[in-house]
């Protein structure tokens, strides 16, 4: 991709936004096992930070992916373990010039002749779960995942459920030596424990008296998730009753090594009675490496077992020394990835699905085929636009493609010249029947109706509660989910303000006591007279965030003015958004969305239905008088003692005005962890730069 045409400032940002998006997607894939895109999807936003990175070294973040493997443990139930020597991951090539420019690069950097051979392994890379097993004295001590590479789960009493993982090894080995490798599930076992969790999940209903859903069954996507849901278990026993193998591909900490080459010790590996890779094969050639590449892939689908790629790795162990680390991976290793295997079958529905955020997605309902292992009957369609693009109706003939060997899409309609009844994608919410519309300049199709929907209404509650809106304490999301289960909260907000009607009913209940009860009733009266901008933030209005909502509310003081603003504005009155989009912090897509919100009638009786249950006073700031009163002050940086929003409320009190971004009308910049652009150029322009701890004192100061 191109960075030649991106400024500094919208590298910053590209580079925040994928900073949070692959932590996310990390999270999903190595701590929870479900992911939400394709590897390929993933692999593309991994090369894309990779090439701002290398465009705007300056610019790399504390947080960002290519200083971090996997993910962090903090919230798994197993027990943390420092690894004593970091597990790496692999940096990807997907084409043979890619791993052609890796051999050329190992001989670089080793300064080699161009008559010195470059040997190289290549093995199969199974698609499982890594995992470290320490050996001392030949006895298993201590079994562990990868987690963020540094600290992972211990596993110990899981693995000793895994028949090939001897508790000790045949023969001689060194009184330290961690082996590292993958856990994984067979397809015939991934199908088969499917199909017992499914039959399971019928008993229950069966002995419920419940009408049987299948699709509320408990399934793995794939057999790397079933294989990590297995090992990752609290329960030992659940990991016994799963069918896990696991094979060896190297070593981490070892107080000796059995050999002065890859392929030597992986062989002394399989002598102490560790499975490694049948496949493994020393090449001598670049020509040499693909030619395995393309047998292991020619035989991929007879495998009984799946695999994403072939890995390469320097033979060598005193070059492998030599060549060392970048980052999170080795210059000595590289995992060329297959490209995605396709299938042919019939697009059957189109349903639509509304999520948390309103958004509509539609979903293809397959007739059901086999692709890379895994049945598919399920395909997202993404938006509208893809829909289009591929010209797809009910009953057309596609091609399907697991992207990565993970998420199914659509990437090729069969029989779109076919005479056949367009599909017609909603312009209301299958669920509440609002307004769905998609903003200027985006593709999503979002419902208006965020308040009453079914399909938003718990996060929407939920954010209505939290602490950076209403605040209500006790009101969490086990709470507004038994309440919206119970039938209490249906009509939006307002009924948490009638929650009290329920008194009696609540008493008694599981966790619930007269005490537990009678504390959260007080803490919702409490917000009876509650922060206009707070209330304005937590109904969810898109775009209106906590500080515009504070912004919007300095300017009209009260909600029942902004509201009238807001429809004259939606009607066409030009005063009205000239008054709005005059507003600092407040443009165009503020405007609509405002105008977007109260144009729903659903909309305006939540609100009114809100507004009868308070008494929400007159928006005023107060400001005290401080030695930033007047100036305009930028956070930037990881703030650790508080939220960014909270340091700009507190900029508002102290009388200073809280900026985006750094310009010579700048008087103060607070820097914390990981500040880079903003940091940059208030020293070009000479602005006085703080710390986190420095402005806690200027606060301390003014009382």
């Amino acid at each position: 991709m191109n960075t030649g045409a991106i400024s500094e400032a919208e590298a910053a940002n590209e580079l925040m936004r994928l900073a949070k998006a692959i932590a996310h997607h990390n999270r999903l894939y190595h701590a929870e096992d479900s992911p939400e895109i394709s590897d390929a999807e993933y692999d593309a936003m991994v090369r894309r930070n990779a090439e701002l990175e290398a465009a705007f070294p300056h610019l790399i973040r504390p947080d960002s992916p290519s200083q971090k493997v996997g993910h962090e443990v903090s919230a798994s139930p197993l027990s943390k373990v420092a690894h004593e020597v970091r597990m790496m991951s692999l940096d990807n090539a997907f084409t043979d010039e890619e791993v052609a420019d890796f051999v050329a690069r190992v001989r670089r950097y080793l300064n080699l002749p161009e008559n010195e051979p470059v040997e190289i392994t290549a093995e199969d890379k199974i698609d499982g779960l890594s995992c470290s097993l320490r050996y001392e004295d030949g006895v298993l001590v201590r079994a562990a995942t990868r987690g963020d590479g540094q600290v992972g789960e211990d596993v110990t009493a899981n693995v000793a459920h895994i028949a090939d993982i001897p508790q000790i090894l045949r023969g001689e080995a060194p009184a330290v030596f961690e082996v590292r490798g993958e856990v994984y599930m067979e397809k015939q076992a991934f199908t088969a424990l499917n199909s017992r969790l499914m039959e399971e999940a019928k008993e229950r209903a069966e002995a419920k008296g419940e009408v049987f859903d299948p699709s509320a069954a408990r399934q793995f996507a794939n057999p790397r998730n079933a294989a990590a849901g297995s090992l990752r278990q609290k329960d030992p026993a659940v990991t016994a009753s799963r069918p896990l193998r696991f094979w060896a591909h190297g070593w981490g900490a070892a107080s000796d090594i059995p050999g002065a080459t890859q392929h030597q010790v992986m062989q002394r590996i399989a002598d102490w009675g560790l499975p490694i890779s049948p496949e493994l094969k020393l090449c001598r050639s670049v020509d040499e490496m693909l030619a395995a590449y393309r047998a292991i892939a020619a035989g991929r689908a007879a495998l009984p077992y799946e695999i994403d790629g072939v890995v390469y790795k320097v033979d060598r162990l005193d070059w492998q020394q030599r060549l060392g680390f970048v980052a999170k991976a080795p210059r000595w290793g590289l995992a060329h990835k297959f490209p995605a295997e396709r299938a042919e079958t019939v697009l059957e529905a189109i349903d639509i699905q509304v999520g948390r955020t309103g958004k509509l997605t539609p979903v293809g309902r397959l007739k059901p085929v086999l692709v890379g292992g895994v049945t598919v009957t399920n395909v997202t369609l993404h938006n509208r636009d893809e829909i289009a693009r591929l010209g797809l109706r009910v009953g057309d003939h596609v091609v399907l493609q697991r992207a990565g060997d993970v998420i199914p899409q659509v990437v090729e309609n069969l029989t779109r010249e076919e005479a056949r009844e367009a599909f017609v994608f909603p312009d209301h919410c299958p669920v509440c029947h609002s307004e769905a519309v998609a903003e200027e300049g985006e593709v999503d199709v979002r419902c208006t109706g965020g308040l009453v929907c079914r399909a938003q209404q718990f996060e929407r509650l939920r954010h209505f509660a939290s602490r950076a809106a209403l605040d209500i304490e006790g009101l969490g999301e086990k709470s507004i989910a038994e309440f919206m289960e119970l039938g209490w909260l249906t009509r939006g907000p307002a009924d948490i303000f009638r929650l009290h009607r329920h008194r009696n009913d609540l008493i008694g209940r599981e966790g619930w006591q007269d005490k537990s009860v009678d504390n959260l009733l007080a803490s919702i009266e409490a917000k009876r007279s509650p922060d206009a901008a707070r209330l304005l933030f937590g109904l969810g209005i898109r775009h209106v965030g906590a500080v515009t909502a504070r912004d919007l509310l300095k300017h009209f003081h009260t909600l029942p003015a902004l509201r009238d603003t807001a429809e004259r504005a939606h009607s066409g009155d030009a005063e009205a958004a000239g008054e709005l989009t005059a507003i600092d912090g407040v443009g165009p897509v503020v405007v609509e969305a405002l105008g977007d919100f109260f144009h729903e009638e659903h909309n305006r009786t939540v609100w009114d239905d809100l507004l009868a249950e308070l008494d929400v006073p007159r928006y005023e700031v107060e400001t005290t008088a401080s030695a930033v009163s007047g100036k305009t002050v930028v956070f930037t940086g990881k703030l650790e003692t508080m939220s960014r929003d909270e340091a700009k409320a507190q900029a508002e009190r102290l009388g200073a005005k809280a900026a985006g971004s750094v310009s010579p009308k700048t008087d103060l910049v607070v820097a914390g962890p990981g500040a880079g652009s903003k940091l940059k150029k208030a020293a070009e322009l000479g602005i006085e730069v703080i710390d986190e701890a420095a402005w806690a004192e200027i606060v301390k100061a003014a009382g």
